[in-house]
């Protein structure tokens, strides 16, 4: 059988039968399904390697049906902070989840960066939740092919710093309304997140007022 080895995080774990368990993987190299045989006995030397909320290292040796058989598995990042805030947890699930469907309609190895560089974050408690969001709704809405347009409003003329917009949600852009609670600030703190890390992007100062209108334009155009 050949094997092979990669970095990968746990997006499901079902039981089955009396000690294995089948894990659903997200690998640089895409989705994979693989069975874990007696990791569910006490003394299993897999089961601290396969984790949620972790970078696991695994050797996936290819069986004669669709699925792997995992035979080595261990932690290299494991971010336990994630289970200390309810909400930060939560999002966590609701990340997992939403990268897993959308990783079956579009390939590519940016899903496994964006849900690695997010559980990574959300580990960090001194970097907000609303931060985190609003950079992962973003991200999530390009890779799936709609990438919100930070230069150009619902008319195609180009944003200008001295204009209101407000996110259009028929047309799914940035449309000019004399009322619109969207400024210059906004635009330019949206266009970081569409280009820079989650790191980067929380160690800007003075977003307090804003962050929370971004993550509300984020979310609106992912649709979730």
């Amino acid at each position: 059988m050949k094997a092979t080895r990669t970095h990968a995080i746990v997006l499901r774990r079902t039981n089955y039968g009396e000690a294995d368990r089948i894990l659903q993987l997200l690998t640089p190299n895409g989705k994979c399904s693989v069975i874990v045989r007696g990791v569910r006995r006490e003394k299993s030397r897999l089961a601290g390697g396969i984790e949620l909320f972790a970078v696991c290292d695994v050797v996936i040796n290819k069986g004669k049906s669709e699925l792997g058989l995992l035979t080595s598995a261990r932690l290299v990042c494991f971010y336990c902070h994630i289970m200390k805030d309810y909400d930060r947890m939560q999002f966590a699930y609701t990340a997992i989840r939403l990268v897993s469907k959308a990783s079956e309609m579009v390939d590519g190895s940016e899903w496994y960066d964006l849900l690695a560089e997010v559980l990574a974050s959300l580990d960090k408690l001194l970097i907000r939740l609303e931060t985190i969001q609003a950079w992962f709704y973003l991200r999530y809405s390009a890779l799936m092919g709609y990438e919100l347009s930070l230069w150009h409003d619902t008319d195609g003329e180009k944003l200008s710093v001295d204009e209101a917009y407000r996110y259009d949600v028929a047309d799914k852009g940035l449309r000019m309304v004399s009322c619109g609670e969207l400024a210059s600030s906004h635009i330019k703190l949206l266009r970081l997140m569409a280009t820079r890390s989650i790191v980067v992007i929380s160690q800007i100062g003075g977003i307090d007022d804003i962050i929370n209108d971004c993550l509300s334009v984020a979310r609106e155009h992912a649709a979730i």
